[in-house]
């Protein structure tokens, strides 16, 4: 018993000198991380965003419209990666897509004639319509092929064009045109925190010849947080004190009952998400599909549109090819049961969790006229396997994925898609977008222990039945009494 106390003794006395020599560089790494960390759920909550959730809307009638054959023979276009029809400002439109980087061309219906240079102009009508402003000047439109700090690689579109309107409070906006999508919205007040954040939070400052020593140090500084705040759980356990001390030792050792586990969680979740994601790569992940042959457009959809349409409200048309090279015309269909988002914290609450913008697709062979009976299933079944060179035998399950979530999240952007967990030799999970033939996301099974560590200890995700508004104000008053009561109290105690 009494080498047993000797051993108890000396480890308390070691937790305490430990606890003790990490303070001064604990409560650095607190208070720099918490009072960054604060500003991402401001960015979130008051940040500019957009006034318009759902891209533009027309009726589709190509009754008086060209054959699409004749207006891409004419264009002396014989293969794409992406054809479909666009909303634009005055009329919809034939949008090509003949590789992913370069602009996206437009023409007319009606004559067959070329918008030239319309991709920035495009961008330009999408980011007034996005912001509810159609009347604003623009001043410039700039096509943006990286990521930057401006424009980081969590919005994972590229390329994109950036919108910047022409007033006193920066407004911009980033665009997507191959989805109509609005990527992110900024203006000067959102700049400003958001560039305090990265240089605070991720050290976005350190320039990329010091990618690997900007990381390392940002590791071992948010261990010694955690290995701190594991030391100070241990004589929490350990040291058993009969009468609370006075002061700030006291209330450091009270609010270290209620604290600890949420510093632990942060910490450990930070740690493990900077090692893993500390070299972000400025490409974008997404991989569009092989180009497809545009020669075998021989059924005359426009003479058909109105039969073909007649009690069936066609919200979106694109053409695709099956693994066969057949061309299909892809008919999107509305999701009835959803209504749009119309107000701020509905549009931000849609943001993260993702709505899904159509129904059920339907395909009809762009060569017979015949109805594809295969559907969106089995297109999005060859679309995984046209990405990942895998026979459909190794994907052990297949779902469509109508919200956002822990391993699909709001960064993507893209809804529905069809998710494939695929085993060996692959072993992730792969979505396809069988709108456009993208190989949206892929995640291997490996980095899905991160995903959950930083969604559920970092971001506290766990909350999110409660509303984002109070996820947020939970997360922000933990972290302000971390700083408070533990690095605040525990450093004047040391000091004792």
């Amino acid at each position: 018993m009494l080498v047993w106390a000797s051993v108890n003794s000396t480890m308390k006395i070691k937790l305490l000198k430990l606890h003790r020599a990490l303070a001064l560089f604990g409560f650095a790494a607190m208070l720099l991380w918490g009072v960054s960390g604060l500003l991402h759920p401001w960015l979130t909550t008051f940040g500019v965003q957009q006034a318009v959730f759902a891209p533009p809307q027309r009726v589709l009638n190509l009754q008086d419209a060209l054959p699409f054959e004749q207006i891409l023979k004419k264009a002396g276009v014989e293969q794409a990666q992406f054809v479909r029809l666009v909303v634009a400002e005055s009329a919809n439109l034939l949008q090509i897509t003949e590789s992913q980087f370069a602009p996206r061309r437009y023409f007319d219906l009606n004559t067959g004639l070329e918008l030239p240079n319309y991709d920035p102009v495009y961008a330009a009508f999408l980011a007034r319509h996005y912001l509810n402003t159609p009347y604003a000047e623009i001043a410039k439109v700039e096509r943006i092929e990286k990521f930057s700090n401006d424009y980081p690689a969590v919005n994972r579109l590229l390329p994109v064009y950036r919108v910047q309107f022409d007033q006193a409070d920066g407004l911009n906006a980033y665009v997507y045109t191959e989805t109509a999508s609005l990527a992110a919205v900024s203006d000067n007040t959102k700049h400003q925190v958001q560039t305090v954040f990265q240089w605070l939070h991720t050290w976005s400052w350190v320039p990329n010849a010091a990618e690997t020593p900007r990381v390392l140090l940002i590791a071992v500084l948010v261990g010694v947080l955690f290995t701190m705040a594991g030391s100070g759980l241990a004589m929490l356990v350990l040291i058993r004190r009969k009468v609370r001390a006075a002061g700030a030792k006291g209330w450091h050792r009270i609010a270290g009952y209620v604290l600890v586990v949420p510093v632990l969680m942060f910490s450990f979740s930070g740690v493990y998400h900077v090692v893993q994601h500390g070299w972000p790569d400025e490409k974008s992940q997404l991989v569009m599909r092989p180009a497809i042959d545009l020669q075998k457009l021989h059924f005359p959809l426009h003479s058909n549109w109105t039969e073909l349409t007649r009690d069936l409200p066609v919200t979106g048309l694109s053409l695709v090819a099956n693994q066969n090279g057949e061309l299909l015309y892809r008919f999107a269909l509305p999701l009835s049961k959803n209504g749009v988002p119309d107000n701020a914290q509905a549009i931000r609450t849609a943001r993260f969790d993702g709505v899904q913008p159509t129904g059920p697709a339907m395909y009809l062979n762009a060569n017979t006229g015949l109805l594809w009976q295969d559907g969106d299933r089995e297109m999005a079944h060859q679309l995984a396997q046209l990405h990942t060179g895998l026979p459909r035998e190794a994907v052990q399950q297949a779902s469509l994925v109508t919200c956002f979530g822990g391993d699909y999240d709001f960064r993507n952007k893209r809804l529905p898609v069809w998710k494939f967990e695929y085993g060996a030799p692959l072993n992730a999970s792969v979505f396809v977008d069988t709108a456009t033939g993208v190989l949206a996301d892929i995640t291997l099974n490996s980095a899905k222990p991160e995903i959950w560590s930083f969604s559920m200890l970092h971001k506290w995700s766990f909350l999110g039945g409660l509303g984002r508004d109070v996820q947020n104000i939970v997360m922000c008053v933990v972290v302000v009494l971390a700083m408070v009561m533990m690095a605040g109290f525990g450093l004047s105690s040391r000091r004792c």
